[in-house]
Formats: structure tokens, sequence, C-alpha cells
């Protein structure tokens, strides 16, 4: 087993179609497996795709859509705004335009410029309206699934779907935003390896994560590095050639909460990672929470193991009660297969 070579990433701004690591499953659908169903990580919903309303979620975010206006008028225009909108509080249950920026605007951004390039690679004619189509898919999944127990009112559709993910492509579409986050920011998609248990029907190892690397000044070899999703963790990275070396602590999203107004906010929990990647490339993480489901996580992308000519990513997950969850990836295919490895 020996590590992959060496190679100097292509041009391109999020995409660089590299054969190893988080840049070498770049997909589609990839991509929307793990932000359509990134809040089935949370210890408190059933990761199960049968448990998924799928009818009431689209019923619950079609009618609020569709009357955004009532909906912001039923939980008033000034919590809307500072809770959605404007970030000036640091309340956890009133911060919900933390995401929103996060997640929604310089992610939902950086993957709609992504998939451009995706589609530009692959040499699909149109390759901006296929981008377009598959974050619009994405971005209601993502939606209907949040929302598949919400039977009242609720804003958080009408801030996500109608402001702050228009808003993202509209931002990415100018090359200077992308110049800012790409070569500035050094701005990485480092999404999970999502997986099928075929045997209890679950869904595993998924989510959207991204990382961030800002240099220090003075100091060559060091920067500021941030990885945030459901979480958010910050530290340093160690750069050594093309290599890097990170490290970092901070929060993770254990549970979701629906408030009495029908607003939705998370309970957090503490949690650290160790990650490697080459070039902007994820090629292995080791991370801690203190959740139930997911205790320890840890991902070899492909690329970081190699038998001959097969490089699959694997991944190994322990919860809280020392069940242990082991899975496979294969890059030509957008979501692998994991088993339970004991009680």
């Amino acid at each position: 087993m020996l590590l992959a070579e060496a190679n100097p990433p292509p041009e391109g701004w999020f995409y660089h179609q590299l054969p190893y690591g988080s840049d070498a499953l770049v997909h589609p659908l990839r991509l929307i497996i793990n932000g359509g169903f990134g809040i089935l990580q949370f210890d408190n919903r059933d990761n199960r795709l049968s448990s998924v309303d799928f009818e009431n979620g689209w019923r619950a975010v079609t009618r609020n859509v569709r009357h955004p206006v009532r909906a912001i008028e039923t939980e008033g225009w000034w919590d809307f705004l500072q809770r959605e909108v404007i970030p000036i509080s640091f309340n956890a249950n009133q911060a919900q335009y933390w995401p929103n920026y996060t997640l929604h605007l310089i992610g939902g951004g950086m993957s709609y410029t992504m998939m451009r390039e995706w589609y530009q690679a692959q040499r699909f004619p149109r390759p901006t309206l296929w981008a377009g189509t598959t974050l619009a898919a994405y971005h209601l999944l993502n939606e209907v699934v949040e929302n598949d127990r919400q039977l009242g009112t609720t804003t958080d559709p009408v801030a996500d779907l109608l402001l702050f993910d228009p808003a993202s492509i509209v931002l990415f579409s100018h090359e200077g935003v992308n110049a800012f986050f790409s070569r500035r920011m050094h701005l990485s998609d480092w999404s999970g390896q999502p997986a099928i248990d075929p045997e209890k029907g679950t869904i595993e190892n998924h989510g959207q994560n991204f990382s961030i690397k800002l240099g220090i000044p003075r100091a060559k070899s060091w920067s500021f590095f941030y990885y945030f999703g459901n979480h958010g963790e910050g530290g340093l990275s160690y750069r050594r050639g093309t290599s890097a070396y990170s490290l970092a602590v901070g929060m993770r999203a254990r549970e979701l909460v629906d408030l009495e107004d029908n607003t939705l906010t998370t309970r957090l929990a503490p949690s650290v990672g160790l990650f490697y990647d080459r070039n902007g490339s994820l090629l292995f993480s080791a991370q801690w929470a203190n959740t139930t489901r997911y205790r320890w996580k840890v991902n070899a992308y492909p690329g970081f193991l190699r038998v001959g000519a097969f490089s699959p990513g694997l991944f190994v997950n322990a919860n809280k009660n020392d069940e242990v969850l082991a899975g496979i990836m294969i890059r030509a295919i957008p979501i692998g297969l994991t088993t339970r490895v004991s009680p």
C-alpha cells in the first residue's frame, strides 16, 4: 500500500480534475446526496431513508415558498431579518443566519462553480444550465428533508430558497469572487464519502463540508484553517510542498431542535479534527465529536491507499455505543456501501 503520486492541479477555480482525494469524488449525484440528506447526520434524526416523509416535506416547503410574505408576517419581519438575514445576534437560537451565509451563500456558490467546471470537463453542452439545475435539486431536497416534520408556517425555506440560494449563484457568477475564494481563501470542497447500509436502509458518512485556509503574514508554511458544514472548527494548517496537515477544534451540530414558533435550530457539541490534503484535495481525515451517532469518523479518500491499480475510498465510523461501521467508496459510483462490523 503506497501513497498516491503527487500531481500539480490543472487550472480551475474549485474543480481541478485530480485523480486522488476529495477532488476525485466530485460528482453531481454525490453533491445532491451529501447536501440533500445532510441533516440526517443529527443524533435525533432517523437516518433511514424510509423514515423521511418526503410528501409532507414537499408540502411544507411549497406552502411557505408560495406565500413568503404570509410566512414572514406570521413570524414578524424584524424577527425574520435578525434571525435569518442580518448577522447581529450571538444567541444560538437566533443565529440561523450563520448556516445561511456559510453553507447556502458561500458553500452553495462555490458548489455552483465547481459543478459548472465539472460539466465543462465532461463536455456537457450548456454547463451553466446543468450546474444551476444540480444546485436547485440539491437545495430543494435539502429543504424537503429538513422540513419533513413541519406542519405550521416557517421562514426557513423562504430565506434559503428565495434569498440565499439564488444570491449564491449570482455572487459566484463573477470571476473576481471565484478568484478571491479560490486563490486567496483556498476554499475547497471536503465533503463526505456517502454510503448506504443495505441491511438497515440507512445513509451513513455523508455531509457537505468545506475548508478554508488563510495565509499567516510572515509565516510562509502556516495558515489559519477553518473547516465547516453542519459544524465549525478552527485551527492551523501546515504546508510542506504540495501536502498540508491541519488541526482544528470547535463545535458540531448534534441535534435539530424545533422551537415553539416552528423555527429550527441546533444543539452543539465539542469536536476536533485532523486532516491531510494534497493540492487542496482531502486525502485523510480523523474526527471526534461528543455526539451519539458519530463519535469517531476516519476517512481515507481514493489515492491515499493503493493496492496495485485499485485505490478506493475507505472509512470507519464508531458511535457512542462502540458500534463500528466500515465502508468503501469507488470513484465511478456516487454512493458507497457500508456495514456494521461490531454489535
